[in-house]
């Protein structure tokens, strides 16, 4: 197989239509299909084989989208690096990747230079131009020729290894396949939802090195666009929206929680958006009804990880459209149910599936499941048993098949003997329309082993009280899982994709204490 042919099909049958979009920058098919031979052939001229490892480290641009489909090309592994990443991580992923060649932009010029030593990466070729580390990636374009390249390869080769966010404290890398990668391509076209074909033009509005690039080869395999932000702006995505007609677009909740704080967000025009989708955490029903309200009857919620190569459960806009009508208001709090080829179960620790209504962890096979992780045989052994990959978010499912994700395996506070579940209590918190965003964790507590702690951000110009917020939370909760304080913050940490990193903030309640919880 080689996904490179389909780009070449479809610059074939539409030539000038365009491709890519990322600022200034402007591809059509013909373009994408040119410029990916020529950077496939000049990788193949430094000696690249077929499964040898390319690295990335940069910030959105069209060139980064270029390079993915020039690996694609030449039969090669991408080992994207994320940018938000210090000289140490880039180093560790580096070497751990076995990278030969490194891509990156001029801000990670000096992080490239103090990363690259005794590494295995031979060349460092520059986005932005030559530097002293080696070429400039237009001089390396214009000297070669634009001849087709299509290495074949085998399902079971490596296309991508998929570094983690590093939110568990360990950069790892799942390691997705060309068949897991096929299997992604599959689910992005099969759906009417999904499919992004010709005259559609779809927002990728975070790092398309990792969760908003997973849509790009579906995109040009049906002959859609990829509108690429080089950055996130709120402002700036609702301008696109409106300047570029766009049909379709994949947030993060955080971003939408930017949008909606804007005094100004319906002076644009949005009426070309069919399809908003949200993914990579939760976001309250209270946001969810207020961005419909916004963006209109368009939403529709992913489920996935690096591990299942993007989405395996959906929450369609119909399902969206039956809770936020009063059919079926439960909705709002699920995650959906099983998308296309994945097979989702929910068991207990032994690996058993529970009954319906019951809480286990969510597991996940099929496949766009990843064989296991790079170089960490025992992590593997541990995550991926029997065909299953177990993701570590305790759930319950509905005899209906949607599924509800209470918390993350490790993140459950244990108060007085009571289970209790992190995101239960911040879908609360959320409730409240004087909280912007929250979080809560559990913190050392000499009578309960834990106790609930929120820390919240307001919203501005609003006097929140922790005796209010509490008493809130006594109105919809159990009086066992009710916050038992809340500290007022300015911001909560987010990790390099865009999550509340709770790992953060725990540890700034545990550091020195006796005990910790896991």
């Amino acid at each position: 197989m080689n996904f490179g042919r389909y780009v070449r099909r479809t610059a074939g049958h539409q030539p000038d239509a365009e491709a890519v979009v990322c600022g200034p920058v402007r591809l059509t098919y013909a373009e994408l299909d040119d410029h990916s031979n020529r950077l496939a052939t000049a990788l193949v001229a430094l000696g690249l084989n077929r499964g040898d490892r390319v690295a990335t480290l940069a910030g959105n641009r069209a060139e980064l989208v270029v390079t993915e489909v020039a690996l694609y090309k030449a039969g090669l592994a991408r080992a994207p690096i994320n940018a938000r990443l210090g000289t140490a991580e880039v180093a560790h992923l580096l070497a751990e990747s076995d990278a030969r060649v490194l891509l990156t932009d001029a801000a990670h010029l000096d992080i490239a230079r103090a990363a690259v030593p005794g590494t295995g990466v031979k060349t460092v070729i520059g986005y932005d131009g030559p530097s002293d580390l080696g070429p400039g990636y237009a001089e390396t374009l214009a000297g070669t020729e634009p001849e087709p390249v299509e290495t074949e390869c085998d399902e079971g080769d490596i296309a991508v290894l998929h570094f983690t966010s590093g939110s568990t404290g360990t950069l790892k890398a799942a390691v997705q396949t060309y068949g897991n990668r096929l299997a992604l391509m599959r689910k992005s076209v099969m759906s009417a939802g999904t499919r992004v074909g010709p005259g559609d033009r779809q927002i990728l509005a975070g790092p398309v090195t990792h969760a908003s690039g997973m849509p790009l080869m579906g995109i040009f395999f049906a002959g859609g666009c990829a509108i690429v932000l080089p950055r996130w702006d709120a402002e700036e995505f609702l301008a696109t929206v409106q300047r570029e007609r766009a049909t379709h677009a994949f947030v993060v909740p955080t971003m939408v929680n930017t949008v909606l704080a804007l005094p100004n967000a319906r002076d644009y025009d949005l009426s070309t958006l069919r399809q908003l989708i949200y993914g990579a955490a939760p976001m309250s029903p209270a946001r969810i009804r207020a961005a419909w309200d916004l963006f209109g009857p368009v939403l529709s919620q992913g489920y996935g990880c690096g591990e299942t190569t993007s989405g395996v459960l959906f929450l369609s806009t119909e399902d969206h459209r039956r809770a936020i009508e009063g059919e079926d208001e439960e909705l709002l709090l699920s995650c959906g149910r099983p998308l296309a080829e994945a097979e989702v179960a929910i068991v207990d620790d032994s690996g058993q599936p529970v009954a319906d209504g019951e809480i286990g962890e969510i597991a996940v096979r099929g496949p766009d499941v990843v064989p296991g992780y790079h170089n960490e045989p025992n992590l593997t052994a541990e995550t991926f048993r029997d065909g299953w990959f177990l993701t570590g978010d305790l759930a319950r499912r509905r005899p209906d098949g949607y599924v509800f994700i209470v918390d993350r395996k490790k993140d459950m506070i244990v108060s007085g003997g009571f289970n209790i579940y992190a995101v239960e209590v911040e879908s609360v918190l959320h409730q409240h329309p004087d909280v912007y965003e929250a979080a809560v964790v559990g913190v050392p507590d000499e009578q309960w082993g834990e106790a609930v702690k929120a820390v919240v951000v307001a919203r501005d110009g609003t006097t929140l009280t922790e005796t209010g917020l509490i008493d809130f939370c006594a109105e919809h909760l159990a009086r066992m899982k009710k916050p038992r304080s809340v500290d007022f913050v300015a911001a909560l940490p987010h990790n390099p994709n865009g999550k509340i990193d709770r790992r953060a903030i725990r540890d700034r309640y545990w550091t020195g204490a006796e005990r910790r919880v896991n």
